[in-house]
Parts: structure tokens; C-alpha cells; sequence
């Protein structure tokens, strides 16, 4: 009888202890945050019994909070854009992910892996582009080029992102690519963007969505997530990746250095790694999944980064250490010479 009770209060204070165990996870707001919620901390409390707490914000802010807090971190998970992930690995407030306590690792395209030193510091839980929409009500012509945002009739009704935007100085890049600006000397490509005549540059993905919403903007850039939002929503947008393609992204998971409940931290970045979680954010946000050998149904799979038939192959995914180490002066540039500030 003794050794009974004794048994039931071990088993009583693991349950106890579990159920008041908490996960501190960094992740976006709005759908993203939504759907990270339901496809992976939703059923990573159900199956362990250990909360989630969401931290919502931006990947800049939170990149700001880990340095702040890098003595003694709060955050044991965060979800951060490419870019700013590469910026986090260099602040050193990030551990390496480990195939030992990470099983589901293995499981992941050898693309979705960012590695550094032999050091593991991020995992891609999805990808998504950055691609051209236009109002199906307004403009008649379906465009199939970047470069027809140049015709006369668009004037004053694009929409593009602006360096302060995580996909805007990247864009610049790619969009030297289609013109075949050397990226030494982008001087030719503010030219051109100086003499567009642009709605707006928007600098969060929200601004861009609300912008197509109200018709101030009936053409433009815009993440395959937020298009695919409003087309479901029921407004008259098209999504199309033009013949020179689109440049991507995705987002990542990071397992922070020193994290207060490391143990729990890796259960849950091995919960976002298995296909009923990469199943779940394909189909909430179209994000292209990460892992291998995800069967999806085809009307999910038309809607992803990479369109119809396509693969992560064809994203055009930029080196980010490039791209950071030129994002002040290519912001600098940009406020100089196409916008004037």
C-alpha cells in the first residue's frame, strides 16, 4: 500500500510538474503567428503537457530581445526570417541543433539546414517567394515579366518593398539579376526605380496587403503568404511567378543559447519538424515544406512558393552574408538616390 501511494505521488508531481512547465516561443503575429500556434504549439502541449507561452514580434524585434537578454535569456524558441537568422548566428545568441536530441532533423532537405563552422544554428520550417500580383478587376493584360511593371499604365499604382522591409534589399539584388546590373555598381538600377512610378514602398507585409485591399496599389511584389490571404479572402488578386522567377525566403526555427527549459525547447523544434506540422503550414500559409517527401493535395500544392509542378530548385535563394554585409549601404544608397530622404 505504501509502495502504492509513493508511486501515485511520483506519477502526480511528473503531471503536476509537466502541466506547469513553460515554453517561451518567439514567432510572428497575425495568420503566421495563428497558424504556428495550431500546427505546432497547439499539439506540442497536447502530446507533452508542457505550455507554450507565444512572444510575438517581428524577426528584427526579436533579434533585438536575444541580444538584450543574452546574459539570461527568456525566450527558449524563436522563429526568425532568413537574414536575420544569419545575424543571430553571429551574435552568438543561438545553440546548435543536434540529430541526437532532434530526431526529426534527418527528415529535413539538405537546402532547409544552415550550418555554419559545424555548428547547426537554424532549421527552415517552410519557404515562401516573394512574387508579382496584380488586381484581376483592374488591369486587363496579364503581366509575365518584373519588367512590366514599367509600362506607362501601371504609373502610381505599384506597390514595392523598401529596404526597411525584410525581402527590400534582397529584391534589389534580384531585381539586378533581371535587369543584369552588376550588383557592384546598383547605381543604373536606382535609375530605374527613381523614375517608377510607385504607389508606395511598403515596409511590412501588412502595409502591402492593405494597400491591394483599399486599390491603391493594383500591381506589384508581394509574399506568396499575404497574396494567397487575400485571394482566399475573396479579394480580385492574382498571384504569378514571372518568367525570371521570384526570390525566397523562409522561416526558421533557432534554438536559443542558455535557454531556460532547453530540454523542452528541442521537443518542440522536433514537433514543427514532423510532417503533420509541415502538412498543417502548408496548407494554413502555403509555406513550401521543408521536409522531404511531404504529399500535399493539389489544391495546396498550386499555391506554393514555387507554383504549380515546381520544387524548392527553383526559388532563387540569395547568400545572406552578402546581402547583410551591404544592407546599410544599400539602404543608405536607396534613400539617396530613389527616394530622396
Amino acid at each position: 500500500m505504501i509502495i502504492f501511494f509513493l508511486l501515485l505521488y511520483c506519477t502526480s508531481s511528473q503531471i503536476s510538474f509537466a502541466a506547469s512547465e513553460k515554453l517561451t516561443v518567439a514567432m510572428y503575429g497575425g495568420n503566421w503567428g495563428e497558424a504556428f500556434l495550431r500546427c505546432v504549439a497547439d499539439p506540442f502541449t497536447q502530446e507533452t503537457g508542457i505550455a507554450v507561452a507565444a512572444e510575438f514580434g517581428t524577426s528584427t524585434v526579436t533579434l533585438a530581445k536575444l541580444q538584450q537578454q543574452k546574459s539570461k535569456p527568456t525566450i527558449d524558441v524563436a522563429w526568425m526570417d532568413g537574414g536575420i537568422s544569419e545575424l543571430a548566428y553571429a551574435a552568438n545568441v543561438l545553440d546548435n541543433l543536434e540529430p541526437t536530441t532532434i530526431p526529426n532533423l534527418k527528415n529535413v532537405l539538405d537546402k532547409a539546414i544552415y550550418t555554419r563552422d559545424a555548428h547547426t544554428f537554424a532549421v527552415s520550417t517552410g519557404f515562401y517567394s516573394l512574387g508579382l500580383i496584380y488586381n484581376t478587376n483592374l488591369v486587363k493584360q496579364v503581366p509575365n515579366s518584373w519588367k512590366d511593371l514599367w509600362q506607362a499604365e501601371f504609373a502610381r499604382t505599384i506597390a514595392l518593398p523598401s529596404p526597411a522591409n525584410s525581402s527590400g534589399v534582397p529584391f534589389l539584388f534580384f531585381l539586378s539579376e533581371v535587369w543584369a546590373i552588376p550588383t557592384s555598381d546598383l547605381t543604373p538600377l536606382y535609375n530605374k526605380l527613381r523614375i517608377l512610378d510607385v504607389a508606395l514602398f511598403f515596409d511590412s507585409s501588412g502595409a502591402a496587403s492593405n494597400a491591394f485591399q483599399s486599390g491603391e496599389a493594383i500591381i506589384g511584389a508581394h509574399f506568396s503568404v499575404g497574396a494567397w490571404d487575400l485571394i482566399d479572402k475573396g479579394f480580385p488578386i492574382n498571384f504569378i511567378i514571372p518568367k525570371e522567377g521570384v526570390w525566397a525566403t523562409d522561416t526558421r526555427l533557432h534554438l536559443i543559447k542558455g535557454a531556460p527549459n532547453h530540454q523542452a525547447a528541442t521537443q518542440f523544434i522536433n514537433k514543427a519538424l514532423s510532417q503533420d506540422a509541415a502538412i498543417c503550414l502548408a496548407t494554413r500559409l502555403y509555406l513550401g515544406p521543408a521536409l522531404k517527401n511531404v504529399e500535399l493535395p493539389d489544391e495546396v500544392t498550386r499555391k506554393l512558393p514555387w507554383g504549380k509542378g515546381g520544387s524548392i530548385n527553383d526559388l532563387r535563394l540569395f547568400d545572406w552574408r552578402e546581402i547583410n554585409v551591404r544592407r546599410a549601404e544599400i539602404t543608405d544608397d536607396w534613400n539617396r538616390k530613389v527616394t530622396n530622404h
